[in-house]
């Protein structure tokens, strides 16, 4: 572009110069003390009780807002976000806010606004979409894409900038409460789920915050906040390849620091990782903000900082750029390190130009964006806006319905005809809790239960109610048994009683989302085994005592074990916090009004104290008869899932059996609807490499395709899998390619899948230097 000098303006509020330029004219006009308050942030925090944060009542600010915005602002924190607040209240919060921060500051820059997005706008009244284990239980990125882009339209409307999502944590132990944030166990579909959701929400013109970087999901003992003992490979081979994806391939303008510590360096410290991997690997020049107080944590809690002075120097020394929520370790502090020669100025210009190019790419430094009543900064039409819309319903209905696992049916009781006349036991905590449909970062969970005389705040259907709609001809009779947590037994004899006097029983159970206790899912509500929660076994075996045919339904955060109840089930349902519509779901996905096509983005452990962690497993991490009598092998697969059609599984073949260690392989899969009804199947693509320098998966995802397939007709997929797609890291710890014999093979779920072929890489290894390609494309051919 051709810089043109508008007459009158400021350089940098020229809009027809270069982002660069733009850039270098504030910042070379930037006294440091300014410079240093565009890495800070503001959080305006009611009185109300109960933290939405963690030890956020150990870390208020005692300023007042003048000293506070003084030189400026980098980012207000969740301004809608914490209080149950309108659009219209919101705005007129945001858009005070702004001009506040805009009046402090000599050159009137505003903040960027930020809110959390992990299942949709987490403000009050705004559609609370499934949870993303959810998203990754639809195996479907197109829809995920979609979703993200409804999210990031709304946050727009709303004069919100970026969004702290999404989670691209790769599950390591199921007892972890944050599991039901997470997109499964496996960091291909994580990546690829994960990128998904980037797409939708840059596209949107929101950055996208990518977290927890990194290992945050593989602490000890699967305890929130714990230190995270993993060697490099592992970091290198199953940690970080989301985020690389989502990077390189969603176009994420943001990451997030991980609050824990990898082999004792907690990350908010850890330079290799902040500009060793990030900058230099992978090259990204986005800006790393701090999880909520992991600086003053540097001193507090990891020990490897003296006190919030020295707690700033060393996470600017490590790379963080701004300092979330409040400023405790940058502002006045920072300024001192700098002019102490302690920390290089030049490193604060660096982490400012990143800010700053931020502002100036969302519009915020354009000139007189105040004077614009429908700018970013907080819009007018705030008042009339939507945040539950048609819209966001049906695209909620689409990933509830997608995402909804048919675990069993060896009874064949489902579908439900919707004409029965039968009676039907709808028993369980989950099926007349609209709460239990919605995941810990959901309003009504997050923030609505410490102001319980506000509701949910919107439309949520319980599963009973929809299943009244769903059944108009059935007896429908209900009972709570047990709640969630809690040793009250008195109610689960009559259910019991209740389920023996009808023709079905229908038992709802699971979890109810909570903070920090407040539940027994959600941030860190941390479990000791995989149980389900309070009584619910002693429901579940009642009723299964009774004789009468049972459908079992989970509605989780996490899976819970459920090998003891497997073959004694007529039918079991897995449905990870399926959000607003959810309720709904369910009931279709019983009546066979949806056909179910889920599929488990993690296994459903066998028992609750032998944690099969995840299927990546070494040959040596399963099933070992004669070495030891623990068997972790999973009551249902990696990527199981049934629907109401018989799927088969007809060809799988290669262009050919040899190829370059840099190459491409092409391989087809045909699969067949023999059934009387229209389904969708997720093919999935696994590859073995039976002989390597380290200890390889003995199966690992390398592709995924969801393919609709009517009544009696074929499809094929062809997957077109590179070489990169077989690296590792070595036991040099470089990542290479290395030639010989791999296994490819294809089927509904990671649980020895039905079609095999054996290629074979040839040439000398290859060590993979910079960018690799990171997804397998499909192509869907018609029979």
């Amino acid at each position: 572009m051709t810089s043109v000098n508008v007459p009158g303006l400021a350089p940098w509020r020229d809009a027809a110069r270069t982002t660069a330029e733009r850039v270098e004219s504030l910042l070379a006009d930037l006294t440091l003390e300014e410079k240093v308050a565009q890495l800070g942030s503001v959080w305006v925090q009611s009185d109300e009780p109960g933290n939405v944060a963690p030890l956020q009542d150990r870390f208020t600010v005692a300023d007042g807002m003048e000293e506070r915005l003084r030189y400026g602002q980098g980012h207000l924190t969740r301004v809608y976000g914490t209080a149950p607040v309108s659009p219209a209240e919101g705005a007129a919060r945001l858009r005070s806010m702004q001009e506040q921060v805009m009046a402090a500051n000599r050159h009137g820059i505003p903040a960027i606004a930020h809110e959390e997005c992990l299942t949709g706008f987490a403000t009050y009244g705004a559609t609370a979409y499934p949870t993303p284990l959810a998203w990754a239980a639809t195996f479907d990125p197109g829809l995920i894409e979609r979703m993200a882009a409804a999210i990031g339209a709304d946050l727009r409307a709303a004069g919100v900038h970026q969004g702290l999502s999404p989670v691209l944590d790769v599950v390591r132990d199921y007892r972890w409460g944050r599991v039901e944030e997470t997109l499964g166990e496996d960091p291909y579909l994580v990546g690829q789920l994960g990128a998904a959701y980037v797409r939708g929400l840059e596209g949107a013109g929101v950055i996208a915050t990518l977290k927890h970087f990194a290992g945050y999901a593989a602490s000890r003992a699967a305890r929130n906040q714990a230190p995270v003992s993993i060697g490099p490979r592992e970091l290198a081979d199953v940690i970080l390849p989301p985020f690389e994806t989502a990077l390189r391939e969603g176009g994420a303008r943001s990451v997030m620091n991980s609050y824990t510590d990898v082999d004792g360096v907690p990350v908010g410290a850890n330079p290799h990782l902040l500009r060793g991997v990030l900058r230099e690997e992978w090259g990204f020049d986005g800006t790393v903000v701090a999880d909520y107080w992991s600086i003053p944590f540097l001193a507090s809690m990891h020990g490897v900082a003296e006190d919030l002075p020295d707690a700033g120097a060393v996470a600017m020394l490590a790379g963080i750029d701004v300092e979330l929520p409040e400023t405790h370790g940058y502002g006045a502090h920072l300024v001192g390190h700098v002019r102490a020669g302690r920390v290089d100025e030049a490193l604060v210009d660096e982490a400012v130009r990143r800010v700053l190019r931020q502002k100036i790419e969302l519009g915020l430094l354009d000139a007189a964006p105040d004077a614009d009543p429908d700018s970013d900064l907080a819009p007018e039409l705030a008042p009339e806006l939507d945040l539950d819309s048609p819209r966001n319903r049906r695209l909620a209905t689409a990933v509830a319905e997608r995402s909804i696992v048919l675990l069993g049916n060896t009874g064949r009781v489902l579908p439900l005809d919707p004409a029965t006349t039968a009676r039907i036991a709808v028993l369980g905590p989950c099926a007349d809790d609209p709460r239990t449909l919605l995941g810990c970062y959901a309003f009504p969970n997050h923030v609505l239960d410490r102001y319980p005389e506000h509701g949910t705040g919107l439309p949520i259907p319980s599963v009973r109610e929809r299943l009244a709609a769903e059944f108009p001809h059935a007896e429908l009779r209900y009972a709570l048994g047990a709640d969630v947590t809690g040793e009250d037994a008195s109610g689960i004899a009559p259910a019991a009683e209740l389920a023996a006097g009808c023709d079905l029983a229908v038992l709802f159970v699971g979890d109810r989302a909570g903070l920090f206790g407040g539940g027994t899912s959600g941030e860190g509500c941390d479990a000791a085994d995989l149980r389900l929660p309070g009584l619910q076994p002693d429901l579940v075996e009642a009723v299964l005592a009774t004789g009468t045919p049972t459908v079992l339904v989970v509605v989780s955060g996490r899976p819970y074990a459920l090998g003891a109840y497997k073959d004694r089930v007529a039918a079991a349902i897995q449905a990870f916090f399926p959000g607003v519509e959810g309720g709904a779901a369910l009931a279709g996905v019983l009546s066979g009004r949806v056909n179910p096509s889920g599929r488990l983005p993690v296994q459903i452990p066998a028992a609750p104290a032998i944690n099969p962690s995840t299927y990546l497993q070494p040959p040596l991490g399963r099933k070992a008869e004669g070495i030891t009598v623990l068997d972790p092998t999973p009551a249902y697969a990696f990527g199981h899932g049934l629907s109401y059609a018989d799927i088969e599984y007809v060809s799988m073949t290669t262009d050919r059996t040899d190829y370059p260690v840099d190459g491409t392989i092409e391989v087809s899969v045909t699969v067949r609807n023999a059934g009387d009804r229209p389904a969708e199947e997720v093919v999935q693509l696994y590859a073995s490499d039976p002989v390597a320098q380290v200890a390889r998966p003995a199966l690992q995802l390398v592709g995924f395709a969801r393919v609709r397939l009517a009544a009696g007709r074929s499809r094929t997929v062809v997957f077109d899998v590179p070489a990169d797609a077989f690296s590792y890291t070595g036991v040099e710890l470089r990542r290479i390619v290395e030639p010989g014999l791999i296994t490819l093979s294809a089927g509904p779920s990671a649980d020895e899948p039905p079609l095999r072929q054996d290629v074979r890489l040839t040439g000398a290894t290859r060590v993979l230097r910079g960018p690799r390609r990171l997804t397998t494309r499909a192509t869907l051919l018609e029979d």
